[in-house]
C-alpha cells in the first residue's frame, strides 16, 4: 500500500492512515512493522539516529549474508554513524557549491545533446528512452569521472534496482552485478587517478578506502541519483504536459524554475518511502509504542501531502512558496546530491519545453503505464509528439 498510487497520487489510505492512526501497523515481511505517515513523526523518526538503525546487518537477522544470498550494497544508505559519517565526509567536497557550480556547463550539455537525439529520433518518441534515463546517468558519469562514451551505460546498471515487484530483495540482487562493473572503474583509477570523484577519492583517501568501499560509494550515488531524477524527469513532464497552462509557464519563464522544481519534487516525492529504520530500543512515535527491533518504514510521499505543512497540497501550484518537504529525505540521511538533482531538473524542463514548444503526450493520460511496487515511483515509458 505506501507504493501503490492513483495515477501520480498516493492511494487514499495513505491519507487516512495520516489522519486516523499516523503511525499504524503493516502486514510485512512477517514482522512487526510500522508505517509513518505524519511529516512531524517522519522527521522525527529521520533525525534520530541513536533510536533507529539503518545498518544493513539488520537485514540479516543474525544470519551471513553470503548463505542468505544478499549483497551488502555499500554506499550510504545502510549505515548508521560513525561509519555513514566517515563515508559521508569523504563525499561531501564532490557536492560543495563550487564544485557543483563547475558541472553546470556539463550539465547544460548533456541536456541539449539529448534533445538533439530526441529531434533526431522524430515524433513521436520516448521521452524516458531518449531523456529521461540517460540525462542523469550522463552526468553521475561526469562527476564520478567516467569517460563521455561511457557515461549512457551506468544508468542500465541502476535500472530496476527499486522494483519490488518480484522480490523484496531485488535491489539487493541487482546491486551485485553492478558493484561488479563499478569494481573495474575503481581499478582503473587506482592505476592512474583522473579528474573525477573516483579519481579525487584516490588521491586523497587511497589507504583509508577498499576498492570494495569506492565501488558501493559509486554504486550509491549512481542509484540514489540516477533512477530517482530519471523519474522526476519524466513524471514533471507530465504534469506540465497535461496541463497547457503550466507547460506555458514554465516555456516563457513566468513560472520561477526553482519553485516549479521544488512543487514538482513536493507533489510527486518519487522515493515513496525513505530507508528502513529499526529500533535499537523501546520508544514511542507519535503515541505508538514501538518495541526494540521493530521495523519503521516513513512514507515520504504520505508526509508531502500533510496538510501541516501548508494548504491544499493535494494539488500542483507551480508558484507556491517552497514547502519543508521531504522528498530528499531528512536527517544525516539526507540526500547528498540534492543540489545537484536540482541543477538538473531546473537546466532540463525549461530547455524541453523551449525546443518543442508544440510538445505533448502521444497517449491519453490513462494509458501510462507506471511501475508498480517500486521504492521509487516512474513512469515505464513516456511517448511524446511534436
Amino acid at each position: 500500500m505506501p507504493l501503490t498510487r492513483d495515477g501520480l497520487d498516493p492511494v487514499a489510505e495513505l491519507a487516512r492512515r495520516r489522519a486516523e492512526e499516523p503511525v499504524s501497523r503493516l502486514d510485512l515481511f512477517g514482522n512487526t512493522v510500522w508505517l509513518v505517515t505524519r511529516a512531524a513523526d517522519v522527521r522525527d523518526v529521520l533525525t534520530d539516529t541513536a533510536t533507529f538503525s539503518n545498518d544493513f546487518a539488520n537485514l540479516l537477522a543474525g544470519g551471513d549474508a553470503e548463505e542468505l544470498g544478499l549483497a551488502d550494497p555499500g554506499g550510504l544508505g545502510f549505515r548508521d554513524p560513525p561509519e555513514h559519517t566517515r563515508l559521508r565526509r569523504m563525499l561531501a567536497p564532490a557536492f560543495s557549491a563550487r564544485r557543483l557550480a563547475e558541472l553546470q556547463p556539463r550539465i547544460e550539455a548533456v541536456v541539449e545533446g539529448r534533445l538533439d537525439a530526441l529531434e533526431a529520433a522524430g515524433s513521436p518518441a520516448d521521452l524516458v528512452q531518449l531523456f529521461a534515463t540517460v540525462v542523469p546517468a550522463m552526468v553521475i558519469g561526469e562527476l564520478l569521472g567516467v569517460p563521455a562514451d561511457e557515461q549512457e551505460e551506468l544508468g542500465r546498471l541502476a535500472e530496476g534496482r527499486f522494483d519490488l515487484l518480484e522480490s523484496v530483495l531485488a535491489p539487493l540482487d541487482s546491486a551485485a552485478a553492478s558493484l561488479d562493473r563499478l569494481s573495474g572503474y575503481v581499478a582503473r583509477e587506482r592505476l592512474a587517478p583522473g579528474e573525477g570523484l573516483l579519481g579525487r577519492l584516490v588521491r586523497e583517501h587511497g589507504d583509508d578506502v577498499s576498492d570494495r568501499e569506492l565501488a558501493g560509494l559509486a554504486d550509491g550515488l549512481l542509484v540514489g541519483g540516477h533512477e530517482t531524477t530519471a523519474s522526476m524527469l519524466a513524471l514533471g513532464a507530465v504534469v506540465l504536459l497535461t496541463d497547457p497552462d503550466r507547460a506555458a509557464q514554465v516555456r516563457s519563464g513566468q513560472a520561477d524554475a526553482d519553485r516549479v522544481v521544488e512543487e514538482l519534487l513536493r507533489y510527486l516525492t518519487v522515493v515513496q518511502v525513505a530507508f528502513p529504520r529499526w529500533a535499537r530500543e523501546g520508544t514511542v512515535i507519535g503515541g505508538q509504542p514501538v518495541a526494540a527491533g521493530d521495523l519503521v518504514l516513513c512514507s515520504l510521499s504520505a508526509a508531502d501531502r500533510d496538510a501541516a505543512l501548508g494548504p491544499d497540497l493535494e494539488r500542483v501550484d507551480l508558484h507556491r512558496a517552497p514547502t519543508p518537504h521531504l522528498a530528499f529525505g531528512h536527517g544525516v540521511h539526507h540526500c547528498l546530491g540534492a543540489q545537484l538533482a536540482r541543477m538538473e531538473l531546473r537546466t532540463a524542463f525549461p530547455a524541453l519545453l523551449r525546443r518543442f514548444p508544440g510538445l505533448r503526450l502521444a497517449v491519453d493520460p490513462a494509458e501510462l503505464r507506471f511501475r508498480e511496487r517500486s521504492l521509487v515511483f516512474a513512469v515505464q515509458d513516456l511517448p511524446v509528439a511534436w
